[in-house]
This record gives structure tokens, C-alpha cells and sequence, in this order.
């Protein structure tokens, strides 16, 4: 009986999640952070951040620890690529974050999706703070992106499970910087002599670095 009421409650606990994953993903929304050039203060292109004003998923972190739970990972990278999609209409570069799982979602390489309709405006960053190790075929994936014109960005270099073999695997175009490289960057000389270091293989091998 014990085990039964404690099945019951988890299944009760689970169908309320899966209540407010589907409010959530109903009132989703994305807001755009821009990404400027330090050299001439320009803005380079927009960051698409996905946002939910849903009791409980209001913070993206709790948002996909949700969809991960219910298994429901590529609904909601797929309402963030139709929404993202409006948005790089209108602007000619525009940053939108993937969700490792997404990766496995037949709907991303689809030419005819939202958003593959824009890849060459479009720069997909995958973090690095989820492993890639379990993915198979990223080399095959990574280049189907890049077929329809996406360019891929490696976020959070320096606060990964992987560390640099992520950024060989992956061969990003963009490499965005964790906070905890720069963070008293300018009081720590053995971080900004990484930093720098860093910065310089990126641009030896054409890379972008934020």
C-alpha cells in the first residue's frame, strides 16, 4: 500500500508538471539580447532568449529541467525555432540556443521548417554545459546544419563536461566565452593569459570568439 500511495502521488506530481508544461508552452515567448562589436559599438546580431511568465517555469532553467522530465524536449525547441523564425526576418544575424536533445529532432534539419527557411541569418549555439558524448552522428548533424546554412555557435566554452574535445568535435563558427573566463579577468593574470590564449587559436582557426 505503501509503495502504491507513493507511485500515486509521483503520477499526480508528474500530471500537474505536465499541466503547466502545457500552459507554459502556450505562452511562451522569446526576448532578444544584442550581441555588440567592442571595436566600433555596433550591433552585431540578437540573442534569442526564451521566456514563460507560468507559476513554477518562469526561469528557462526550470523550463527544460520540465521538458526533459516529461520528455518533451523537442515540443518545446520547436515552439522556440517557429517563434525565432519571425525574428530573423527582420535582422541579419540572429543567435538561437539548442538544446542538446534537439539535435535528435528530425524537425531541426527539415528544409522546409520555420526557421531552416533563414538559415544563413541564423547562428545555432549549442552548450556546452550538457554532454554531447551520448549523440550519435554529431559530425553528420553538424554538417546537415551547415548545409542549410546555419552557421553553429559553442557556448559556455570553459564550464563543460567536455572541455575542448566538444569544441574539436563540433568545429564551431562562433565560441562564446564562459562568465567564469572573465569573470576578474582584469585582477587574475593566469585567466586572462587562458583568455588570451583561447582568443588566439579562435582566430588562427577563422573563429569568432563573444
Amino acid at each position: 500500500l505503501r509503495l502504491y500511495a507513493t507511485h500515486t502521488r509521483e503520477e499526480a506530481a508528474r500530471d500537474a508538471l505536465g499541466t503547466r508544461f502545457d500552459q507554459a508552452l502556450r505562452r511562451v515567448h522569446l526576448v532578444y539580447q544584442p550581441i555588440v562589436r567592442w571595436s566600433t559599438g555596433a550591433v552585431h546580431a540578437y540573442e534569442a532568449l526564451v521566456r514563460s511568465d507560468t507559476p513554477g517555469l518562469a526561469q528557462p532553467a526550470d523550463l527544460f529541467a520540465a521538458a526533459e522530465q516529461l520528455g518533451r524536449v523537442h515540443e518545446l525547441g520547436r515552439a522556440i525555432r517557429a517563434l525565432a523564425a519571425r525574428m530573423a526576418q527582420q535582422v541579419a544575424r540572429l543567435f538561437v540556443n539548442l538544446h542538446p536533445l534537439d539535435l535528435e529532432d528530425a524537425d531541426l534539419f527539415r528544409p522546409d521548417a520555420p526557421l531552416s527557411r533563414f538559415g544563413p541569418r541564423v547562428v545555432l549555439e549549442i552548450t556546452e554545459r550538457a554532454p554531447l558524448d551520448g549523440l550519435v552522428g554529431l559530425a553528420e548533424r553538424n554538417a546537415e546544419l551547415r548545409a542549410l546554412g546555419f552557421r553553429v555557435a559553442l557556448d559556455d566554452l570553459g564550464a563543460g563536461y567536455s572541455g575542448l574535445a566538444t569544441f574539436v568535435n563540433l568545429k564551431p563558427d562562433v565560441v562564446k566565452l564562459d562568465m567564469a573566463l572573465t569573470r576578474h579577468i582584469d585582477s587574475e593574470p593566469r585567466q586572462r593569459m587562458l583568455v588570451e590564449t583561447l582568443v588566439a587559436l579562435c582566430r588562427e582557426l577563422g573563429i569568432d570568439v563573444i
